[in-house]
């Protein structure tokens, strides 16, 4: 036998259990004439007769007994598993993951401004340099580079950065810089990420840009994190290309400082990844929204029209 409607079903659980189809209707929000619609059509398709009408009540016969201590059973796992759901999404709250570099040095400092203006909101920030595979429910968003986010289903253009020469002013100490070519004689900090990202700039191209050349005596130190550089020009150990979003507090605190505003363009732009399922969580939408404003502010910030 194919199975019944499904509303038809739901009609005749509201009913057995309000014993009045007034009462049922209201609770299924529609006319008691369309759930007594919906019983006769479930009798019909299953060839008995499931409810006896006593005035404006109703009494279940023993095949409806039969059936509707089942359907009940069935109806109860639903709503179980919907309060399950629910709980599950106001529980977990918003998970994000970015590259390791990017949260430690933007996001991760920009996530203030979004506890701010939703305090009763939930995000769980997660540093992980792997694509993770977000309708597994490992991610709702996530901050990628490059060609990268292809590998996801739902993406967007964040913001390009740009990198500008970068150092602690201890490691200038009473020195003067005449030109730009005149940082390339102290110790550079090279930043070489991993094969599948587009390589950022390098001190060659800076060097081509203001008329020099390279030392190499002087760039022999590389990092696969941007972090990692960044934090060892903070701590004077050299110049630094640092990406104008990851140093914005560097600049604002005095523990790094940039002699010559020029700067060079990422070859690739940031991106947001999402799965569907994180616009139904509590905030979801809101952060998505928070997130593009934040990038598109970002955007205008790093690029060379802006000044520190």
């Amino acid at each position: 036998m194919a199975m019944p409607p499904l509303h038809a079903l739901q009609a005749f659980e509201a009913v057995g259990r309000c014993r009045t189809m007034g009462v049922a209707a209201k609770e299924l929000g529609v006319t008691p004439s369309a759930v007594s619609q919906q019983v006769r059509k479930l009798e019909d398709h299953l060839g008995v007769t499931l409810l006896e009408r006593i005035g404006r009540r109703v009494e279940l016969t023993s095949w409806g007994v039969l059936l509707h201590k089942e359907v009940a059973k069935g109806f109860s796992q639903l709503n179980h598993s919907v309060d399950v759901l629910e709980r599950a999404r106001s529980q977990t709250g918003i998970v994000l993951t970015g590259l390791s570099s990017v949260v430690n040095k933007w996001i991760g400092r920009k996530i203030f401004e979004w506890q701010t203006l939703h305090p009763d909101a939930n995000v769980r920030i997660i540093g992980k340099d792997d694509e993770p595979k977000l309708a597994d429910g490992q991610s709702d968003f996530r901050i990628t580079y490059g060609k990268s986010a292809e590998v996801h289903a739902h993406f967007a253009p964040l913001y390009t950065d740009w990198v500008v020469p970068a150092c602690s002013p201890r490691l200038l100490g009473t020195q003067s810089l005449a030109e730009p070519a005149d940082l390339l004689t102290f110790p550079l900090l090279n930043i070489e990420w991993e094969s599948h990202y587009s390589r950022p700039p390098q001190w060659s191209e800076w060097a081509k840009l203001v008329g020099a050349t390279v030392n190499e005596k002087l760039s022999g130190l590389f990092f696969a994190l941007s972090s990692s550089a960044i934090d060892a020009a903070v701590n004077g150990h050299g110049f630094v290309l640092a990406q104008v979003s990851m140093i914005e507090d560097e600049l604002q605190a005095g523990t790094l400082i940039v002699p010559f505003d020029i700067r060079l363009p990422l070859p690739e732009s940031y991106y947001l990844a999402w799965d569907r399922a994180a616009f139904e969580k509590p905030f979801g939408r809101e952060f998505h929204t928070w997130m593009m404003a934040i990038a598109k502010k970002q955007s205008a910030a790093s690029s060379p029209n802006s000044r520190f």
